[in-house]
């Protein structure tokens, strides 16, 4: 997946900063959105083209009914949430799992019963910039990757050189990027995987004085952690966005948030987390990451994002 950054200037008065930034993702040989419309996207992931719904395609299709039936895999939805059922393969039966690559990483893709495969290649414009940082700095770097999902961020840290510490409250989601640590051959990385609540995890290394060099934050509008612990966005998202401030190290490099909520803009995380730096120098860059399309170029805003980069 390759990854453009783009600053988009829009008339009328804006803040001294530069709003918004649109980082872009173009279609490549492991990954590229074909097609977008009618509230489903076309996404080749490797071998297969899946279809899954998409929200934010309010347009019409530019490519004709075949294209979108010649496929190897569809999220439908319309059976029950555990299990397989939710997929439906119309040229052969498929395994769960398949082999999946980012940029020379190994991983796999997986068909869960919540419509996702494990990646969100918009992301990867993150993830290029995260391992820029790391090797610019030409020092030891600890990254903290809470929300972290199924780990392809915490591989590219570590594989860039970052003692890595990966968050997640899902037991499930926390073997799955142990696998994929492993399939991409990286298990001499130095990488700690931790089923927790993000915030408790958060608030104990505030307690123990621990800091990081990066952090990455990705939280759901709603969550539960391992121990029933509840998170709720817009109540929670200020305290643990003023925790990751604590936990920096004396000479941090970035804090990355991503938001998928559509209820937010990114002008609201843009001001949540140019507050909480204020004063430690640098620039807050806020804007949305968006996919490219191949058929007909259009751009599928996928989720927002803000992030505070060192001066």
């Amino acid at each position: 997946m390759s990854a453009h950054r783009r600053i988009v200037r829009r008339e009328g008065p804006l803040p001294a900063e530069a709003l918004p930034v649109i980082l872009e993702v173009s279609p490549n040989d492991d990954y590229a959105l074909i097609d977008s419309g009618g509230g489903e996207k076309l996404e080749q992931y490797g071998p297969y083209r899946i279809v899954r719904p998409e929200g934010q395609a309010i347009w019409q299709k530019a490519l004709p009914a075949r294209d979108w039936t010649n496929v190897d895999a569809v999220f439908t939805g319309d059976t029950d949430e555990e299990g397989m059922g939710r997929w439906r393969f119309p040229k052969a039966p498929l395994g769960e799992t398949w082999p999946m690559r980012h940029d020379g990483i190994h991983y796999l893709g997986r068909f869960t019963s919540f419509r996702h495969v494990g990646v969100f290649p918009e992301q990867a414009s993150h993830w290029d910039h995260m391992a820029g940082l790391i090797k610019a700095a030409q020092r030891p770097v600890k990254v903290l990757n809470l929300f972290g999902y199924t780990g392809l961020a915490s591989l590219v840290a570590a594989r860039a050189g970052a003692e890595v510490t990966h968050v997640d409250a899902s037991k499930k989601a926390i073997g799955w990027a142990r696998e994929n640590q492993e399939i991409a051959r990286l298990g001499d990385k130095p990488i700690r995987w931790i089923c927790e609540d993000a915030m408790r995890f958060a608030e104990r290394e505030e307690r123990r004085g621990n800091g990081y060099d990066i952090i990455l934050f990705d939280p759901p509008a709603y969550g539960r952690g391992p121990k029933g612990e509840v998170w709720q966005l817009f109540e929670d998202l200020p305290r643990l966005t003023d925790l990751c401030r604590t936990i920096l190290t004396p000479k941090p490099l970035a804090v990355v948030l991503t938001a998928y909520s559509i209820r937010a803009s990114f002008f609201a995380i843009h001001a949540l987390m140019r507050d909480n730096f204020a004063g430690m120098g640098g620039r807050v860059e806020s804007g949305e990451l968006i996919i490219r399309e191949k058929s007909a170029g259009r751009a599928l805003s996928t989720s927002l994002f803000s992030r505070w980069i060192a001066p």
